[in-house]
């Protein structure tokens, strides 16, 4: 079965590498659309990385709705330190011809769910959770009818990446993420513990540009600029290809391991703002509403991912 997805987004590379191997596997996802939101840089850099992407890839039949600047509650932090002022940076593309649709992406992600049968459209999510939260207040039944969302965020025993306590995209608005985690809806959670065995080695970026294509290329480029962040950081050969992983979760889930666990959401701690509480042990005695993936064969996750990127040839 094919299975419809919306991809929620705040495109730095990782980002755009992950809806582009979904784009790259039509006999498995219906990509429906994406949503864009104010994260690793603001809403207008965001949607016009997205748009960038669709264009490098010829996939302008590809609508992307422009969603929430900013968090429920509080102001964006972003992290052009981390991705650069752009988000895109580190290789030169066209601005894109291509331009948003029509319609604020909560409430296009409403549309697009309740207008299929219940139990059928994932969400993937790989960005602050502000657009879902917001879906999910306009539309009280919309978890209800969602087959599922996976998202890449949080952290159990990595610590966090923007604070001590916190991973970067629960951090940015953790009362949304509270929202999501607490509405029922069933959770694939991919934290940090999981992203960080995955890295983009010299020898994976070798591969990636051998594929000898114009998408190849300027990822290549681009994901090279973006994991100078972390070799500086932790003097490691590469850095985490976090999103991505999303993708590779629903393609082949065999890759990854994990367990069912109650998550809450940190939302006033002063130091432990965004921070994932996961109960791994079972402890709190509280029902699970998340199956966290802590495990990815990295290997077999980066030949998936060269395996959908080699299939993007449009330029």
């Amino acid at each position: 079965m094919i299975r419809p997805v919306i991809i929620d987004t705040d495109p730095s590379p990782d980002d755009a590498v992950a809806f582009l191997m979904a784009l790259a596997s039509p006999d498995e996802l219906e990509v429906l659309a994406l949503t864009t939101v104010g994260g690793n840089v603001p809403l207008h850099l965001t949607t016009r990385n997205a748009l960038m992407a669709l264009e490098l890839a010829g996939r302008d039949d590809v609508p992307v709705y422009a969603g929430a600047e900013g968090p429920l509650a509080g102001t964006l932090r972003t992290a052009e330190h981390v991705h650069g002022a752009t988000g895109f940076d580190g290789y030169d593309l066209p601005e894109p011809a291509l331009r948003p649709a029509a319609g604020f992406a909560p409430d296009r992600i409403v549309e697009l769910v309740m207008a299929r049968p219940a139990g059928s459209v994932t969400l993937c999510c790989l960005a602050p959770l502000t657009n879902i939260a917001l879906a999910m207040i306009r539309e009280p039944r919309l978890a209800d009818h969602l087959h599922g969302i996976v998202l890449m965020g949080g952290a159990r025993s990595e610590g966090g990446n923007i604070t001590p306590a916190a991973e970067y995209n629960i951090h940015v608005d953790p009362e949304a993420a509270s929202r999501v985690f607490a509405s029922g809806v069933p959770i694939t959670m991919i934290p940090l513990d999981c992203t960080h065995r995955a890295l983009t080695t010299a020898a994976r970026m070798a591969r990636l540009r051998a594929i000898d294509t114009p998408i190849a290329e300027a990822f290549y480029h681009l994901l090279r600029f973006n994991k100078t962040f972390n070799e500086r950081q932790w003097g490691t050969d590469g850095g985490p290809l976090h999103d991505p992983t999303v993708i590779a979760a629903l393609l082949q889930p065999h890759l990854f391991s994990g367990r069912l666990a109650h998550v809450g959401i940190e939302c006033h701690g002063e130091l432990t703002r965004g921070m994932t509480v996961i109960d791994w042990w079972g402890v709190s005695g509280r029902h699970p509403n998340a199956l966290v993936l802590n495990r990815v064969d990295a290997e077999g996750y980066f030949n998936l991912v060269i395996d959908r990127l080699s299939r993007l040839r449009a330029a």
